[in-house]
């Protein structure tokens, strides 16, 4: 409770800075640090980017940006309350994720061009938030499953670059999650006054992760062991593929075990495209995915030998320039679908759309807010209600640097978990430090 009333305090006193301009999101661009700015970013970056934080870190250890090594991370902490029904009304409950990231250059060391390797640890503290609220698909997405204490190598890959500014392969231990089903990765283009900082800064998993998928893909933070590869042949389209490890899906905590290539494979494969559109030029993207997990899979006495599904998702910017005082204020409008033929998954389909304003409060230009809804099918195998329907909204204030303080409540009329569970309200006040 003290923590929830001294950030809420926090919230109150900080002002924006007036006619400072925005940048991209600090987690995306690494250019923003804590003497600088940032714009508005995902609800929790630790699933939104293989680059973690600002490099602030770095540079404040003297390390030169020419040298080719970068330092930053990135600290998440929130306090939640389930306000009312759910399974356990009145509880509270608080999480911390702390990351650090090394990031080594190894054509500016070394002279390897194209070349990069990548390092992330991961230090998590928390507890069983969802269950709390009943919730199947998970509100709160910096929560997974148990164990809630975690120390763990998150990332340790290598990205060699094939063609330039085409075609990269990243090899080793990553969240896949990152360039996979994940609509809170921004839209950017060459003219940043058409970029989207950040789709939504939606708390909850699905948006990081199609909830049609969890249970099977590796990601945050249980990172899968594989290979990735981006296709760029343009600036308006590309393709996506991987194969990993796929042991997650037989319950498996990849995060703190050793890889385990035993003939479960977890393989998956994106493409897409943005444009603009009209006078305005709003920008937008859409994106659709197959994947297919291989090897024998159980629950509740079923069996199933493999399974696989598909997913889209994508975004549009719809007003622009709504706010005087802030000249990039706008509104987008975000959609996702997803389904498998899983008897073992815990969801089998999974429909959400929300809206986003950024810059539409006073002067305050790196403010963004939003709602979403969500409609998760539940496994009837492992569920005697058959749907999970959530309701998400959230401010999320900028307080200085790359510093952001995020109230939100989430309204779930159906809670997965149990049929005799009622109408739960969750409030969350998340705390995010990009450095």
């Amino acid at each position: 409770m003290a923590l929830f009333l001294a950030l809420f305090g926090i919230s109150l006193m900080a002002g924006g800075a007036p006619g400072a301009t925005q940048d991209q999101p600090p987690s995306q661009t690494g250019k923003s640090d804590l003497g600088g700015s940032a714009s508005a970013v995902s609800g929790n970056p630790a699933a939104t980017d293989f680059r973690t934080g600002t490099g602030w870190l770095g540079r404040a250890l003297g390390l030169k940006d020419e040298w080719g090594i970068t330092l930053g991370g990135l600290w998440l902490a929130d306090t939640n309350l389930v306000a009312a029904g759910g399974a356990e009304p009145g509880a509270w409950s608080n999480n911390s994720a702390l990351i650090i990231g090394l990031g080594l250059d190894a054509e500016k060391l070394v002279g390897w061009r194209g070349a990069s390797f990548g390092f992330d640890f991961l230090q998590f503290n928390g507890a069983d938030t969802n269950a709390q609220a009943g919730s199947v698909a998970a509100y709160n997405g910096i929560v997974g499953a148990p164990p809630f204490q975690r120390t763990e190598l998150l990332e340790a890959w290598f990205l060699q670059e094939i063609v330039k500014d085409v075609l990269k392969v990243r090899i080793g231990r990553t969240a896949p999650s990152y360039d996979f089903g994940n609509i809170g990765r921004p839209v950017t283009f060459d003219d940043d006054r058409q970029n989207i900082p950040a789709v939504s800064g939606l708390l909850w998993t699905p948006l990081f992760l199609n909830a049609s998928i969890i249970g099977a893909m590796p990601g945050y933070y249980n990172p899968g062991n594989g290979v990735t590869v981006n296709f760029t042949p343009s600036k308006s389209f590309y393709v996506n593929l991987g194969a990993y490890d796929g042991n997650r899906a037989r319950g498996v905590q990849t995060g703190i075990s050793l890889p385990q290539f035993n003939g479960y494979v977890f393989a998956i494969g994106e493409m897409g495209v943005n444009w603009t559109l009209g006078d305005g030029h709003h920008p937008g993207q859409f994106s659709i995915g197959l994947w297919r997990q291989t090897g024998l899979l159980t629950a509740n006495g079923v069996s199933q030998d493999g399974t696989g599904g598909f997913y889209l998702f994508g975004s549009q910017r719809v007003a622009f320039d709504l706010n005087r005082s802030v000249s990039k204020s706008s509104i987008s409008v975000f959609y996702q679908l997803g389904a498998n033929d899983s008897q073992t998954l815990p969801i089998t389909q999974f429909y959400s759309a929300g809206v986003t304003g950024f810059g539409l409060v006073g002067r305050r230009e790196r403010d963004s807010m939003g709602f979403g809804a969500a409609l998760s099918r539940l496994n009837p195998v492992l569920f005697a209600r058959p749907s999970e329907l959530m309701f998400q909204a959230y401010y999320q204030a900028h307080l200085f640097a790359a510093v952001f303080l995020q109230p939100t409540v989430t309204v779930i009329p159906t809670p997965g978990a149990s049929p005799d569970l009622p109408c739960t309200v969750a409030t969350t006040l998340r705390l995010t430090v990009l450095f």
